[in-house]
């Protein structure tokens, strides 16, 4: 069975114009290729789709659900092709818990007014490559390093990493703490995205570990008490909570924070975006 689309829209536009003849001038062929085009549809698919009078030209019970399906195959297709015409025109940056911190607006705000022609869409996706795997994004920001078979990028900033507690913890009275202060304490990460894991500390005293996957599950946790977390900065300016202090680790390495691509097809905005996103971080 062969259908081909312009048999679909031959058939779709049978129904919208009323007759043969309408349909060809709406398609810009003759009324025999209509016919043509047609009958080589029912064929394929082994059923009559329309009923044909003298006055008019009606579906058939079969004909209404094939063109219903049509329709939607159709608008498929167009989506698809204006994706691939004009995607470059639009600009996906995919993130998986914070995107860039206290930098998200003002990286909106002049990338609008830097290149209009290029729409800036933020995504958040909760997974290890922050949507480039999955096809949801052109760049991603990321903090940990990728596979390089397939993924370039580019170090943009640096990024504290911050001790996240009850705000009636012990910890929370303090404007600073030690990665030894944590030591004895559950820490509750996401090893598909997160930025911590116990092999932050030395081997003899690290602390436990629970595990979530989304960011909204660790703030609720981390309130409640249970779990103590440790993140990057930005989660700070992305997620402030009344029931959360954030306090600086001071002896932990900061985060590196990447903007990543695919190597075989970065988005012509790539460097645009790094070279932004470079200087946002690097006047603070």
């Amino acid at each position: 069975m062969d259908v081909e689309l312009r048999q679909l829209r031959c058939l779709v536009a049978i129904v919208d114009e009323g007759t043969f003849t309408d349909a060809a001038i709406a398609l810009g062929v003759s009324q025999a290729a209509v016919s043509r085009t047609l009958a080589a549809l029912e064929r394929a698919l082994g059923t009559r789709l329309l009923r044909r009078t003298s006055r008019e030209v009606t579906p058939t019970g079969t004909g209404l659900r094939v063109v219903a399906h049509a329709r939607r195959v159709l608008a498929e297709v167009d989506g698809l092709v204006r994706e691939a015409v004009s995607g470059h025109a639009h600009l996906r940056i995919g993130y998986a818990w914070s995107a860039l911190g206290r930098h998200t607006p003002a990286f909106q705000r002049r990338w609008a007014q830097a290149y209009p022609e290029t729409e800036l869409h933020l995504v958040r996706v909760n997974s290890a490559t922050a949507g480039l795997t999955e096809g949801a994004c052109d760049l991603a920001v990321v903090r940990r390093t990728l596979d390089e078979r397939r993924f370039d990028s580019a170090i943009v900033g640096l990024e504290r990493r911050l001790c996240a507690v009850a705000a009636d913890d012990p910890l929370a009275r303090r404007r600073s703490v030690r990665l030894a202060d944590l030591s004895g304490r559950t820490l509750l990460v996401d090893r598909r995205t997160g930025t911590t894991t116990a092999e932050l500390w030395p081997p003899d005293s690290r602390p436990a570990t629970e595990e979530t996957h989304d960011v909204e599950d660790w703030l609720t946790v981390i309130s409640a008490g249970r779990c103590v977390g440790m993140t990057a900065e930005s989660t700070a300016n992305q997620y402030p909570r009344p029931g959360i202090a954030y306090r600086p680790v001071r002896d932990a390495e900061p985060i590196a924070v990447r903007l990543a691509w695919w190597r075989d097809d970065p988005h012509p905005a790539t460097q645009p975006a790094v070279e932004l996103l470079t200087a946002l971080y690097r006047n603070g």
